[in-house]
């Protein structure tokens, strides 16, 4: 029998998804050269090679295939067992998460009004830790935008946002009051090392198929992403209220003809704590975007 270390499954799934090495251990906060020791224990104990080196990153092999949905079932499983011990054990006690560009504080302060006892606390969680923030118990609820694995989670649409392009000023199209995908269909787009993340924002595949034409890779957040379309190097898709964040150098055009961005409040499925249920209830008066 084999006893696994947890904290080896999550490294390794941190790789599968980054398909990279240096990404995985940026976003998990340690050297390159410590993760990949990690990876090879893990190996050692499961007696597999899981991952191989390629010249763009990593690939999983075939047992590394098998392996990852099973590794992501055991860090959620461990994630609803420790969240559930915890709310038994302190059933006063939430953490609010939330994502750029999204405000929680109406809902928290109706929270906190509804259950006076309660410790509601909040949680800034970068768009990298958003598929774990639950199942790592950085938050009991989580208000993000999708796509993100929702499995595992309970999830309800709270609102819509529209999409806009962000240009450069100068942009041909800078000064249009909407643009169409077949607008920018030549457009470089940036790039974003997260599959299902970068497909929703670039939009890629396009509706007729064709794949969205390519870019540079972003290495940081937001401001790095702006720095690309101000310098010319690409455009970008994002979310309406991020406009409030532009630079004097870059403008958001509405794009026209595809569906909005939504944002949504998950929760781990099995946790139906008073101050989980109650927060749900709460987001859903409070939580319906942003004033126009």
């Amino acid at each position: 029998m084999t006893d696994l270390d947890l904290r080896l499954v999550r490294y390794f799934t941190a790789v599968a998804e980054h398909r990279h090495f240096g990404r995985a251990a940026e976003a998990l906060h340690i050297t390159q050269p410590s993760l990949s020791r990690q990876i090879r224990r893990l190996e050692q104990q499961l007696g597999a090679r899981l991952l191989e080196r390629t010249p763009q990153g990593s690939r999983l092999t075939e047992a590394g295939e098998v392996f990852l949905p099973r590794g992501k079932a055991l860090l959620r499983s461990a994630g609803q067992a420790a969240a559930l011990t915890r709310a038994a054990a302190e059933p006063s006690r939430i953490t609010v998460g939330y994502t750029l560009g999204i405000i929680v504080t109406p809902a928290v302060r109706a929270l906190r009004e509804r259950f006076p006892d309660a410790d509601v606390r909040t949680a800034y969680v970068d768009w990298s830790e958003r598929t774990s923030a639950l199942s790592e118990l950085k938050a009991d609820v989580l208000v993000t935008r999708l796509p993100f694995p929702t499995e595992g989670t309970r999830v309800t649409v709270l609102y819509s946002e529209p999409r806009v392009v962000v240009l450069p000023v100068g942009h041909r199209l800078a000064g249009r009051e909407s643009v169409t995908l077949d607008d920018i269909a030549e457009e470089p787009m940036v790039r974003v090392a997260d599959p299902e993340w970068n497909a929703y924002w670039r939009i890629d595949p396009r509706p007729d198929g064709r794949p969205a034409p390519g870019g540079p890779l972003l290495e940081g957040g937001l401001e790095d992403k702006f720095e690309l379309v101000a310098s010319g190097q690409a455009l970008a898709i994002t979310a309406l209220p991020h406009a409030g964040a532009l630079r004097p150098d870059v403008v958001a055009v509405p794009l026209d003809g595809v569906d909005p961005a939504h944002v949504v409040l998950a929760s781990r499925a099995e946790d139906r704590g008073r101050l989980v249920t109650g927060f749900r209830r709460v987001a859903r008066e409070h939580l319906t975007g942003p004033a126009r």
